[in-house]
């Protein structure tokens, strides 16, 4: 069995529009997610009413064209049992919600699939969706429990067909022909684009009924700044009998099937069950590497650890929560693991919007992977990537097809050295792939480093890496505002040295594992080493400030400074390393993360909301990053006088953390962000990779 999470009692309610302004439900501002693990997904809010342009129930990540397209958007689906008709799915039209006061969805649940849970005038529906793996294809199942007597399902189909950053508007171009296949039906909207496929494991009644349906309206894009009303197409109705202890199997798939839907349903069911053992145990491996819980640590004499704001600090033994916590966040890391249209290994970034991105794939990747026992899809990712190694550098984003790959990030490469250094820590010895496939990629960085690359990356006679210019965001403090950085980091970024640092490291121990004398280092590293202190270490202050430019040190208080304590090789000593710890929780811990900026600062933005130039502007001034509790962590155990009190701090820490956010946002994922105000709401993308990953490596380390 896989781990059940539930959000019961759903009395939705009417959802009101105040000003033109939609008053959100719980039930529309949670959202669920299924993956295919091609880049595929299908999502909604637990309402079934979108709220954004990204949401569908078959979005494709195609090779041709290439891209994240959005087919399905969505079914109107409806159960009429006599004269009552119960709506399974909610639409939002300008100043109208339909149905306007809805209270049929009782509960959600996502055990290995999401599962709504429909009651009310004595019927009881169960409908239940999974993307099928390696397939663009979506299977809905409805169950009728209970119902006084048989009833009809009826399914309009609403059809987008656009890149999911796009919004559709009525056009003459689409094409309405049909073609009856078993079951169902086939359509094809546009040339060069694949057909949908429609079928059903009873034989429907089909009715013909093209018509484009206008003003779809998404509160979350709205709220983004974005346009927010879309047209939708409905080529007609499928009117299927459904009587109670029956089910209903609909399949959308870019191909007909000719066999037994039930049987497709049982086979991609029964692979999800086995991977969810598999997780459990996983995570039963992972739990029983973490300490247990100090016998005086009992209910009422909770160990008082330090924390930051609004940690909690009394320490319960639940362990049992904590190993349930564990596999959700297992499970959760899977769904980021994916084959490109071009059969490449990779890593989503997050979900609904991201696609490939270097530096966060290289994150993410020991928390997704090695961590998890993944050894083997951890490997391929790895030495695929260092296959588009140009000039020293990795791509900071992919192109859809493979092509035109944007190489602006100087980071990228650096985190490749730590990822390296995370396989043979999790995986042990393995120089075979070690040297035939790794080592020269990193060579080939270190030589581009040292002479100086594109984007005028360059190592300085003092041993410091310099990055950038005027204009450029090279680091992960990228959000530019009218091409400009809203976060000037160019010069000598703090993070990038400490990188800089470990991988010249990680680079003399490699060399002399094989014997290779040209990256030996015996005089540099201690150069980067007295240079990075002298650069930035603020005695006053005890910590470290964030960028270097022009004479000038940039003294905001920034996590950035955490990796040079957290990574394998620090250029700090002991006492630094403490000091910069205390200097971070005190300012930037948070219950979900570190603020991005101290709120201290006169920059600081402890919201993340509005327009587009408005979130821009507080993406890195302030705005929480659950990600960073990952280096955070092992710097907080690297420097602990009491080992023993903190792993029970960071224990209770992801506790308390997961134990709400599972439940919001995005049911069983991580969201990429939250606000750096209490009561630090979450935001951004609802499933992000790196989130999840760092999270999961910091059970490891504890």
């Amino acid at each position: 069995m896989g781990e059940i999470l539930e959000i019961s009692n759903l009395d939705a309610g009417p959802a009101t529009s105040h000003g033109g302004e939609l008053n959100l439900n719980p039930a529309l501002q949670s959202e669920w997610l299924d993956v295919n693990g091609r880049g595929g997904y299908a999502s909604s809010t637990l309402l079934n009413c979108h709220t954004r342009k990204y949401h569908g129930l078959l979005v494709a990540r195609l090779a041709a064209p290439p891209g994240c397209y959005v087919l399905l958007s969505k079914f109107e689906d409806i159960f009429s049992c006599g004269a009552l008709q119960h709506p399974l799915t909610c639409h939002q039209y300008p100043h109208n919600f339909f149905p306007e006061d809805y209270r049929f969805l009782k509960t959600f649940q996502q055990d290995v699939y999401p599962e709504f849970i429909y009651e009310g005038d004595g019927i009881r529906i169960r409908k239940s969706l999974m993307m099928v793996a390696e397939e663009d294809c979506l299977l809905v199942r409805y169950d009728l429990d209970n119902c006084p007597a048989p009833g009809v399902l009826r399914l309009r189909p609403f059809l987008a067909f656009r890149d999911h950053h796009r919004l559709t508007r009525e056009n003459p171009f689409l094409r309405t022909k049909i073609l009856t296949v078993k079951n169902g039906f086939s359509i094809r909207p546009y040339a060069g684009m694949p057909p949908l496929v429609i079928q059903t494991n009873i034989k429907p009644d089909w009715q013909e009924q093209s018509l484009w349906y206008h003003a779809f309206e998404y509160a979350e894009e709205a709220s983004r700044g974005y346009e927010h009303h879309e047209d939708l197409f409905s080529p007609g109705i499928l009117e299927i009998p459904l009587r109670k202890g029956k089910t209903v199997i609909v399949s959308v798939s870019l191909a007909p099937f000719y066999g037994r839907l039930s049987k497709k349903w049982d086979d991609e069911e029964r692979r999800r069950r086995k991977l969810a053992q598999q997780d459990g145990v996983m995570a039963g491996t992972l739990g029983k590497a973490a300490p247990e819980l100090r016998a005086q640590d009992q209910p009422g004499e909770g160990a008082a650890i330090s924390g930051g704001e609004g940690v909690e600090t009394a320490i319960s033994p639940d362990e049992g929560e904590d190993q349930r916590l564990l596999r959700l966040l297992v499970r959760a890391g899977r769904q980021f693991l994916v084959r490109t249209p071009e059969g490449r290994p990779a890593i989503i970034a997050g979900y609904p919007w991201f696609g490939e991105w270097g530096r966060d794939s290289l994150i993410s990747l020991p928390g997704l992977t090695f961590c998890c026992g993944r050894t083997r899809e951890g490997t391929d990712i790895l030495t695929h990537l260092a296959r588009f190694e140009r000039q020293g550098l990795l791509p900071n984003f992919f192109s859809e097809g493979d092509k035109s790959h944007a190489y602006n990030t100087v980071d990228a490469p650096l985190w490749y050295f730590w990822a390296v250094q995370q396989l043979l820590k999790y995986t042990g010895n393995n120089d075979a792939i070690l040297e035939k496939k790794i080592w020269p990629t990193l060579k080939n960085i270190l030589r581009q480093f040292l002479h100086g690359t594109i984007f005028n990356i360059y190592m300085d006679d003092n041993g410091l890496l310099h990055a950038g210019a005027e204009g450029r965001a090279l680091t992960w403090m990228d959000a530019c505002i009218d091409n400009r950085p809203v976060t000037p980091r160019y010069g000598y970024p703090v993070e990038i040295n400490a990188l800089w640092y470990n991988a010249v490291c990680f680079a003399a121990e490699l060399a002399l594992r094989f014997g290779d004398q040209e990256f030996y280092f015996q005089e540099l590293i201690p150069r980067i080493r007295q240079s990075f202190q002298e650069t930035f270490w603020i005695g006053e202050g005890a910590y470290l400030g964030d960028v270097y430019h022009g004479g000038h040190l940039d003294r905001s208080v920034r996590p950035n400074q955490i990796f040079a304590v957290s990574l394998p090789h620090s250029p700090l000593d002991a006492d630094q390393g403490r000091q910069v710890v205390n200097r971070v929780r005190d300012e930037l811990l948070t219950p979900v993360g570190l603020r991005t900026l101290s709120p201290r600062d006169q920059q600081y933005r402890g919201r993340y909301e509005g327009s587009s130039r408005s979130r821009d502007e507080a993406y890195h001034q302030g705005t929480v990053w659950p990600w960073l509790i990952g280096h955070f962590g092992e710097a907080c155990l690297k420097v602990a006088a009491d080992r023993e009190e903190a792993r029970d701090y960071l224990r209770l820490y992801l506790r308390t953390f997961l134990r709400r956010h599972f439940l919001e946002a995005g049911v069983g994922c991580v969201s990429e962000i939250f606000d750096g105000d209490s009561p630090h709401r979450p935001n951004g993308c609802i499933a992000q990779a790196w989130s999840v990953a760092e999270l999961i490596r910091l059970y490891t380390l504890y």
